[in-house]
């Protein structure tokens, strides 16, 4: 079997979307985490009765996020590999 040829299959199609989604929303977190902290503790410095932002506010977000994301790029990959490419062709 060609070593090119297993990505030419559903799961190897669906997993090489996912597997760049996933490395993009690790890149935005990777920034936006500790500006999102920084935000966060300045803005709750002026209260009184305060609560301290720890890393499970992050973890759940990213955790979260991620799921989504998956979630959604597994659906539109599986839905665009199962799809026939003669359709397509045949409407242009």
């Amino acid at each position: 079997m060609n070593p090119t040829a297993k990505y030419a299959l559903v799961p190897g199609i669906v997993g090489l979307l996912a597997g760049d989604f996933v490395k993009l929303v690790g890149i935005a977190f990777v920034i936006a985490a500790p500006v999102g902290w920084y935000a966060m503790e300045q803005w709750l410095a002026d209260f009184t009765y305060r609560v301290q932002v720890g890393p499970g506010v992050f973890l759940f977000a990213i955790g979260s996020t991620l799921l989504i994301v998956t979630l959604t790029v597994i659906s539109q990959a599986l839905k665009a590999a199962l799809m026939n490419p003669v359709r397509s062709l045949a409407n242009e």
